[in-house]
């Protein structure tokens, strides 16, 4: 099953504030727009208000198709 698509849309951030982010991802072993999620689903939490937790992306290999 496709992983549903993701909503782009282009962001400015101060450099300062870009800066902090992508240190905090690169201790967490994360991407940039990963951490920005994560961060933004806290935030959000925190508020009170309740997201639908994110499927966790399929890794490996797909499955052998069988061959007639």
């Amino acid at each position: 099953m496709p992983q549903a698509p993701k909503k782009a849309f282009p962001l400015r951030l101060d450099p300062a504030l870009h800066a902090a982010v992508e240190r905090l991802a690169a201790q967490e072993l994360r991407s940039v727009n990963a951490e920005l999620e994560i961060l933004l689903r806290e935030a959000l939490a925190r508020r009170g208000i309740k997201i639908a937790p994110a499927e966790p992306r399929k890794r490996g290999r797909p499955p052998k198709r069988e061959v007639d």
